[in-house]
């Protein structure tokens, strides 16, 4: 049966687990020395009975045929001891000796103790215990009987118990106060767990010390350490991404609201015509800006795997490419695609989001028909490419080349994070070609920053950017387990190459 945690103290579940059992073992061990008291003081007491009944059939047999005149002194001397509570009979076959005649001669509960018969029997209203010894004589034999109240027994465990539970209540008082302080004081570091994590803000999220932290508790820190980093590192990307949309958003909302200025306060129609077209880009660029920042924030790992889907790449590929068609003829471009002849009967199958795969390739095309038509204004071309590909697996697991700053070659297999054993990798492959100006050497190391721009650090501003839309491809492309890197293209140009793992075995379902 489950307990609700709103009423459950870690504290009370330890000290009742651990002070009801050493009450409970406390009262079995004074019921236990009760019984035990009680035991051994009937067999005292009936010993001390069997052989004061002995003793004096022992005068009896020495005095003889006088025993009826020296006995009687005798048993009163022995047997009239107030603190015992004795009784006692001595008797001849029907003569009286010495004695209380109503003493009973029979009774329940009989037992042998070496020559004596030991039983209970009723006598003036109390319960008594009688020690009875038989002397041989002439005629019939002698009857010695001894006998005490069963109460006097009572008694005496009573004082054997008391005597034996003081020491035990103190040994189980000073058990309840250890228990209470070891309780405390193993509980202390949770108190301090507690005390730790209350300190931690949003702008603060240090791990928590275990070097005082029991063992057993490390688990727990364990996994408070990395949901703290990994809520650190979500805040500093949010505080990241927040800052750079701010920075970014700035320059055109700033442009749009100063030609909105300019077309209110211009008196020939002419300037106000072409403050409004200035207007009207500079809203283009914002919102596209915008739709940029929004794209950045959906490729996060956490939102978006879970909605990870089996898609064909090519078929992908193709509907992007198509969708691009106008606006590369706009330009006079010429937009082309180019699929391995291997994948007319078989899928190009990849794990991934369509959403955001559509957005990588619509990006690389975006950022070749930018930059393609102020370099080639006659016989602009773009080429988007996709295959098959066989690479060679790793065993070392390499660092993510998309956030190293080092350009990479196409010849470089180490483009793609994975392991070697004895098998090759295959990949699905999109190449997005142009024979535009490419890229230098020099910026080839920042291409995939975020707001790093080509075309500013060229001072070429024939194709304005925002700087996002690689680092986009970037991000999605690591989102998917997969590499993106620069080359350039045969016969200049510039070549983008995005490679994306294939799964095993072909799904069933296909976007």
């Amino acid at each position: 049966m489950s307990r609700s945690s709103s009423h459950t103290s870690l504290r009370r579940s330890l000290l009742r687990g651990l002070g009801a059992p050493l009450s409970l073992l406390a009262l079995m061990s004074g019921l236990l020395a009760y019984w035990l008291a009680m035991e051994y003081t009937q067999r005292v007491t009936d010993r001390s009975m069997v052989d004061l009944a002995n003793a004096v059939s022992r005068q009896i047999e020495l005095s003889g045929q006088d025993a009826p005149r020296t006995v009687p002194p005798l048993a009163h001397a022995t047997f009239s001891d107030p603190a015992q509570a004795l009784t006692y009979r001595i008797s001849h076959g029907n003569q009286l000796i010495a004695g209380d005649p109503k003493l009973p001669i029979k009774g329940t509960v009989a037992r042998r103790v070496h020559n004596a018969q030991v039983f209970e029997a009723p006598y003036d209203g109390n319960r008594m215990r009688i020690a009875q010894v038989r002397v041989a004589a002439q005629g019939e034999p002698i009857l010695i009987e001894v006998a005490q109240p069963v109460g006097h027994g009572y008694r005496v465990a009573a004082e054997f118990l008391i005597a034996i539970m003081m020491p035990l209540m103190i040994l189980l008082l000073a058990g309840w106060v250890i228990v209470w302080r070891v309780v405390n004081q193993e509980l202390d570091p949770l108190t301090d767990l507690a005390a730790s994590l209350n300190k931690q803000t949003h702008t603060s999220l240090e791990p928590i010390d275990e070097a005082h932290v029991p063992l057993e508790i490390r688990p727990l820190t364990h996994a408070v350490n990395a949901l703290l980093g990994r809520l650190k590192t979500a805040l500093e990307a949010q505080r990241k991404f927040i800052a750079d949309a701010a920075h970014q958003l700035r320059t055109p909302l700033t442009a749009i609201k100063l030609h909105a200025e300019h077309a209110c306060t211009a008196r020939d129609p002419q300037h106000a015509q072409t403050a409004l077209h200035e207007l009207r880009t500079s809203a283009d660029r914002a919102v596209r800006l915008s739709n940029q920042l929004l794209s950045l924030a959906r490729a996060d790992p956490g939102e978006q795997a879970a909605q990870f889907v089996n898609v064909d790449l090519a078929v992908l590929a193709f509907e992007t490419g198509a969708e691009w068609v106008p606006r590369a003829l706009a330009v006079d471009v010429d937009l082309g695609f180019n699929q391995d002849a291997a994948l007319t009967d078989a899928p190009l199958l990849v794990r991934g989001n369509p959403v955001l795969l559509r957005e990588v390739m619509a990006n690389l095309i975006d950022n070749a028909l930018k930059y393609v038509p102020p370099s080639r204004h006659a016989d602009g071309r773009v080429t988007v490419s996709v295959r098959r590909a066989d690479l060679p697996a790793r065993t070392d697991r390499s660092d993510d080349p998309l956030h190293d700053a080092a350009p990479i070659q196409a010849s470089d297999t180490s483009a793609f994070p994975v392991r070697r054993v004895a098998r090759t990798l295959t990949v699905a492959e999109i190449a997005v070609e142009d024979n535009g100006p490419g890229v230098s050497a020099s910026q080839q190391r920042d291409l995939f920053k975020r707001f790093f721009r080509g075309d500013a650090q060229s001072g070429n501003d024939g194709a304005e950017g925002s700087g996002l839309g690689l680092a986009i491809v970037r991000d999605i492309i690591v989102l998917h387990g997969g590499s993106v890197h620069y080359e350039n293209a045969q016969g200049g140009g510039a070549r983008f190459v995005v490679r994306i793992p294939s799964p095993p075995r072909a799904p069933n379902k296909v976007i």
